[in-house]
């Protein structure tokens, strides 16, 4: 199942996506798209309902209005070792805001300040049932789905201090999407799926999720000793080498360019690049 959202009525609306067709959850009448998600994220039942073209709405993000958006840095160790870092024993954690999420064709945002705004091919983790205190052997169980993430950077701002926040939560430089494939189309933990960056069509990453130091469902057995991972929280899970900064001479993105995300099973994020 491909979970998706599009606009509707002035919001989000809670969709499935079967081809070239967009398939409504629920309809009217119905609860909120809002408590529709929540449902489908739980697994319980759903109707479904007014069937659209995609060509004929406009896409969202998968999950709208995500809860937490947790996300670890340094989880591939080609990358670690291409920025000269050590290979972490404890996963390097962030937080992003939802105000630096953008969806499936919508522009990043390159800022005024700075011209070293980067690309990272992430693969994304959406929880369905909460989970604290979960064993690594029942994390899995916890999560929904996977989708593709680029967890643009400003990379001067990243390194302003020694917490990486303000560089990964500038406006409109996160994208995410265009869908959620759900657990059972995938290998268990989304693990040993090709995972790439294409840089106007140049592949500049080309990785593995087998690759990861931290796999999915250690990353939530670890997450889940201090927080509560809730229903609708998304995992952002790091990205393999070939960024921008690490190349020579660097590669940052630039208006007019498209960076596209491809992850094996789950699809292609695209967006063009304009200036903020």
């Amino acid at each position: 199942m491909r979970l998706i959202s599009f606009r509707k009525d002035g919001g989000w609306w809670p969709a499935l996506q079967r081809g070239d067709q967009v398939v409504e959850i629920g309809g009217a009448g119905s609860a909120s798209p809002q408590d529709l998600l929540r449902s489908v994220l739980l697994g319980q039942s759903f109707r479904e309902g007014t069937t659209h073209k995609v060509a004929d709405v406009t896409l969202g993000l998968p999950i709208p209005h995500p809860g937490k958006i947790v996300c670890l840095g340094l989880n591939y160790v080609d990358h670690a070792k291409e920025g000269g870092n050590p290979i972490p024993d404890y996963p390097a954690i962030f937080l992003r805001a939802t105000s630096s999420l953008i969806a499936h064709g919508q522009p990043l945002l390159r800022p005024a300040c700075s011209d070293k705004f980067d690309y990272e091919a992430e693969l994304a983790v959406v929880i369905g049932k909460p989970a604290r205190h979960v064993s690594e052997a029942d994390a899995l169980s916890h999560v929904f789905g996977y989708a593709c993430f680029n967890d643009g950077s400003i990379r001067d701002y990243q390194r302003k201090s020694t917490q990486w926040t303000i560089g990964k939560n500038f406006d409109g430089t996160g994208a995410f999407g265009p869908s959620v494939v759900t657990s059972d189309e995938l290998p268990a933990g989304a693990k040993g799926l090709r995972i790439a960056c294409r840089y106007n069509g140049e592949t500049m990453q080309d990785g593995n999720t087998g690759d990861m130091i931290f796999p999915t469902a250690r990353t939530i057995a670890i997450l889940s000793e201090a927080m509560t991972l809730e229903t609708g929280d998304v995992i952002i899970t790091g990205t393999p080498a070939g960024v921008g900064y690490a190349r020579k001479p660097p590669v940052f993105l630039r208006a007019g360019d498209i960076s596209e995300v491809e992850i094996e099973g789950i699809g292609t994020l695209r967006n063009p690049v304009v200036d903020a």
